[in-house]
């Protein structure tokens, strides 16, 4: 690529993120990630009112604040981070490891029953030495896949974050597996020269005994 369209691109980006804080802060959400999950939604219609939701990496809580609003009163909304965040209306905010097997224990037994949709937007913390990240990554989306298959119903659904690399693709033949369909999304909303991409995998065919 020529270092024209480079600093094209990149100037295509920068002016893409701006355009969509600006619409966060005017529709009063906490973050630009909303418009993902809002495009994935509109696209897969993934969110509906009365379902029972868990978001793994919800701080400072965009995804949250869209995700409550469309399950309405009836529906629950379990947020969890390692990050402080501040409360929703109709939100069960927890702060802690999502992965902790005490940790577990507790938040496991605040769910109304099995969830319809586990949401995961986390990312580990990069170190910048490409092998230590690579498992990072891997750790982190097989400790999210575990997670899901213990707590969603029959049927249910996962949307998580996922970077692209070779260690994806046992990963994503391990998702085939587990659920009826799994598929990519890369919204707009993400920044086109990232790595940065969503697996959607829907109708998990067998649960996995709860966490005890």
């Amino acid at each position: 690529m020529s270092r024209r369209k480079q600093k094209r691109g990149a100037w295509l980006d920068h002016a893409c993120r701006d355009s969509f804080n600006r619409r966060a802060r005017q529709q009063g959400y906490r973050s630009r990630s909303v418009f993902k999950l809002l495009e994935i939604d509109h696209r897969d219609r993934l969110i509906k009112s009365g379902m029972h939701v868990l978001e793994l990496g919800a701080a400072p809580g965009g995804w949250t604040q869209y995700v409550a609003e469309n399950v309405g009163p009836a529906g629950t909304v379990v947020a969890i981070d390692l990050l402080p965040m501040e409360p929703l209306n109709n939100v069960r905010v927890l702060r802690g490891n999502f992965a902790d097997p005490d940790f577990q224990l507790d938040y496991i037994s605040t769910l109304d029953g099995p969830v319809d949709l586990v949401l995961s937007d986390m990312a580990p913390n990069i170190t910048g030495i490409r092998q230590v990240d690579q498992a990072n990554v891997l750790t982190l989306l097989e400790q999210t896949l575990h997670l899901s298959t213990c707590v969603l119903r029959q049927g249910g659904n996962l949307l998580m974050k996922v970077f692209e690399g070779p260690e994806l693709k046992d990963f994503r033949a391990k998702c085939d597996r587990m659920f009826g369909q799994v598929q990519v999304r890369k919204p707009v909303a993400s920044r086109s020269r990232s790595r940065e991409y969503y697996l959607l995998a829907q109708s998990l065919l067998h649960t996995t005994p709860r966490i005890r």
